[in-house]
């Protein structure tokens, strides 16, 4: 499996983690559609939000950003900063 982490900070980060809480059905759609898609969550930070992709391979991932981006560019505008992205191989994952 393949992870991608966004960190949001700076300039439009609290919005876009208001409009994830608040279009949460919109934001599942949008990502849970995304091929080979596993599990997706996004979590407030003290300087922002990140979000959090696994896909079951890199494909899914890249997808998953291209789709995030343009969320956020429809939706936030380009008011927002752009997210600081990490990405890898998972070596871990599991759930309850």
């Amino acid at each position: 499996m393949y992870a991608v982490v966004r960190s949001y900070s700076g300039q439009g980060a609290s919005e876009l983690l208001d409009q994830l809480e608040q279009r949460n059905e919109e934001v599942k759609d949008l990502i849970g559609g995304v091929p080979g898609f596993v599990s997706y969550t996004a979590f407030r930070s003290g300087e922002g939000g990140l979000t959090v992709t696994v896909c079951q391979d890199k494909t899914g991932t890249d997808e998953s950003s291209r789709r995030a981006a343009e969320w956020v560019k429809e939706n936030i505008g380009a008011t927002a900063n752009p997210p600081v992205i990490t990405e890898g191989s998972t070596v871990v994952h599991f759930n309850s």
